[in-house]
């Protein structure tokens, strides 16, 4: 039973759709028309559309709303462990504007432009995500600054991008196993997991009438079975190793359908080049974009990060004026999955994220 709550709760955070992970009793979905998006390359997204949903009530100074950014291959779905009544995030309190990422099948993408489909699609950095969803706080909510901005991983990376692009938007930071700037061992996971997809037949150069199941099996395995998960949490679920070979492949064919081989391509570019240093106006220099960050920044690292290795985030903090960097929950061994599979690491994030918030905003003397 606990290797398939596990198994369930991986598929939903490394890969959630809305067919599989929305209710009938959420938030319903929203799309923000923008029209055409000029990214920083100077390219354009056509008949472009930002994809969102919003929990609990913008008050009247519209001074309680938090923003929330998402995970490569998730959507708005991917912190609902921290959202709601009593939560870190609470709807009682906040405000949560939760957004889908440019690329992840929600939002526009490869898989569901008109105008530019599959691999006529135009890259994209994450500081084109932060652009768009920057317009949907200002030309579609009215909003003009936030309490906070929140995000795991991919989300993570583009909270602080937030923070060097707009500083002065937002009181604090979260992001949850984040990077600064991607190292080239993460570099190198997204390239093999590219490759995996791009080297299967089927993908047909990016013109597949179906999913490109043999690679699409290696791409997880490669992201979410490797690098999004621990040797340590291997060693616990499994007493006997064997015994994981049938659940690996368990978890591969639930998985297949799950996210488009194409958008997955379009993150993974976005993700390798994310650096803070190359934001205009620094000229390639992290450490000065870093010191630009005015908001209150909470960085938490997973231990044994195999993804998003923790020193890189942590050297980072070392440059941001207000920080604090801290390790979830400490004495565990489970990686990048501590960014929200583990209950023990979700009661973690969900504690400390909401002390984080609460000296924020004075016990929320500062929503009022």
């Amino acid at each position: 039973m606990l290797t398939t709550i596990r198994a369930i709760a991986l598929a939903a955070l490394l890969a959630a759709t809305p067919a599989l992970a929305h209710g009938p009793n959420q938030p319903p979905h929203q799309l923000y028309k923008i029209g055409d998006l000029k990214l920083e390359s100077g390219d354009v997204i056509k008949d472009f559309a930002i994809s969102y949903v919003t929990h609990g009530k913008l008050n009247e100074k519209k001074s309680n709303a938090i923003l929330m950014v998402t995970a490569i291959s998730g959507n708005h779905h991917r912190l609902d462990f921290l959202i709601g009544p009593g939560k870190a995030l609470d709807t009682d309190k906040y405000f949560i504007i939760c957004t889908d990422a440019i690329g992840n099948g929600l939002t526009t993408s490869p898989s569901n432009s008109t105008a530019q489909p599959r691999m006529a699609f135009p890259k994209f950095l994450i500081r084109d995500m932060v652009s768009s969803q920057h317009k949907l706080l200002t030309e579609q909510l009215g909003i003009d600054h936030v309490v906070a901005v929140v995000g795991p991983s991919m989300g993570g990376m583009q909270v602080l991008q937030w923070g060097v692009s707009q500083p002065d938007f937002m009181d604090s930071l979260v992001a949850l196993v984040p990077l600064a700037k991607t190292p080239a061992w993460s570099v190198v996971v997204m390239e093999a997991s590219r490759k995996a997809i791009m080297l299967d037949p089927a993908w047909k150069n990016g013109d597949y009438s179906a999913p490109p199941e043999q690679g699409i099996r290696l791409w997880r395995d490669i992201l979410g079975f490797l690098s999004a998960r621990s040797p340590e949490m291997y060693r616990d679920q499994f007493q006997n190793p064997l015994d994981v070979l049938p659940w690996l492949q368990q978890q591969e064919t639930a998985q297949i359908k799950l996210f488009d081989a194409n958008d997955w391509i379009y993150q993974t570019w976005a993700y390798e080049r994310h650096d803070l240093g190359t934001t205009p106006g620094f000229n390639g220099d992290i450490v000065k974009a870093l010191r630009a960050i005015k908001a209150k920044t909470l960085i938490m690292t997973g231990t044994k990060d195999l993804l998003n290795p923790e020193y890189e985030p942590q050297d980072a903090a070392r440059h941001i004026r207000d920080v604090r960097a801290i390790t979830i929950s400490p004495g565990t061994v489970t990686g990048h999955a501590a960014g929200g599979l583990q209950p023990a690491d979700i009661d973690f994030l969900n504690r400390e994220v909401s002390q984080f918030l609460d000296a924020v905003t004075q016990n929320g003397r500062t929503l009022r």
